[in-house]
């Protein structure tokens, strides 16, 4: 979290020096922040901040797609005087086991349009997902535990 916050700090900085406060500039100064502390002899040994950040960068951009896909599927629908959805509930067993990825899941689950999580199996080993456009169960299944479960694994494990 330390390199995070300094990361943040000197692409602040960046911004400062540069006279630009642009968000492009902003991240441009985040990836020579990144590049300057992963040079840097001092944190040599503190290799999981380098490791995790482009897991979660990945996890960000898939879950923006899936909310842009998902956003113009239900406007669609919404639109089309005819109707294509078949909502259904939907048992989806997870193997994230940690409460706070199990968090993540099922509120990144609940922000994309047409889904929303009901519950979660006492023993935390499922979420019960009211959909809008599955007509395969299985395949929604497999596509949220290799997409969104895999990608919070690899960010947050």
């Amino acid at each position: 979290m330390k390199l995070f916050l300094m990361n943040i700090l000197l692409a602040i900085s960046w911004s400062a020096l540069t006279g630009n406060a642009s968000l492009a500039n902003f991240m441009v100064g985040f990836a020579i922040g990144y590049g300057a502390i992963a040079l840097s002899p001092v944190h040599s040994g503190r290799r999981e901040y380098f490791r995790r950040l482009p897991h979660i960068l990945g996890l960000s951009l898939f879950f923006l797609r899936e909310l842009l896909v998902s956003g113009l599927r239900t406007t669609r629908e919404v639109l089309s005087p005819i109707r294509r959805s078949r909502p259904q509930v939907i048992r989806v067993p997870t193997e994230l086991r940690d409460r706070n990825q199990l968090l993540l899941f099922s509120q990144l689950v609940s922000l994309t349009p047409g889904t929303l999580v009901l519950d979660v199996s006492p023993a935390g080993d499922a979420l019960y997902v009211h959909t809008m456009f599955v007509t395969d169960a299985e395949k929604f299944r497999s596509e949220l535990r290799d997409g969104l479960e895999k990608r919070i694994r690899e960010a947050l494990g």
